[in-house]
């Protein structure tokens, strides 16, 4: 530091002058000070951008994602119809099955109720007790039906099918016991 005398003879004073080495850093830290705050708000800014980029492909696939999601929703929908139509109709199939099991259950009963008649009137005992014994072991008895043919060519138009089949019976097993008591 120098000192500077006054020419009025009076103390002797600093000289006010800042040394030369110091402006140059003050001015050099000032320079790096707003150089790293303009490299932050770039670096903010860049960040925001890239941000707004990220979370507008992030709504895009949420928004895709939502409507995969529908689809999917919708196709469950028609699924639950679809099967719900696939097992009323497997439910009709069954019942037409089982329908049609006891229609050709009935079928036979008669055909054998037509043969047991045939039979009888042939006056052919054996045949008519293997058709008699056949519906019972088959159950097929139960198939007759309990009232009158619908046409007139269904057996006898006076009596129904199972009316008949215990007349035949009857008839058999009546000519078995006179045949069995002639027999010895």
């Amino acid at each position: 530091m120098k000192l500077v005398r006054r020419s009025s003879g009076g103390p002797v004073e600093p000289e006010e002058t800042a040394p030369r080495g110091k402006k140059p850093v003050v001015l050099y830290i000032m320079i790096l000070f707003i150089a790293a705050f303009l490299l932050m708000a770039w670096s903010f800014a860049s960040h925001q951008r890239s941000n707004t980029e990220a979370l507008g492909k992030l709504q895009s696939s949420v928004t895709a994602m939502q409507g995969v999601q529908d689809r999917v929703v919708g196709l469950q929908e028609e699924l639950d119809a679809a099967q719900a139509r696939i097992d009323d109709l497997e439910r009709s199939v069954s019942l037409r099955e089982m329908e049609l099991e006891a229609g050709k259950r009935q079928y036979t009963a008669l055909a054998r109720l037509y043969s047991l008649e045939r039979f009888y009137r042939q006056e052919n005992l054996e045949n008519c007790r293997k058709i008699i014994d056949s519906m019972e072991a088959e159950d097929l008895v139960t198939c007759l039906s309990d009232s009158l043919p619908l046409s007139e060519y269904e057996l006898d138009s006076t009596v129904s099918p199972r009316e008949r089949y215990q007349q035949l019976k009857e008839a058999v097993e009546a000519h078995e016991a006179e045949a069995a008591e002639e027999a010895p």
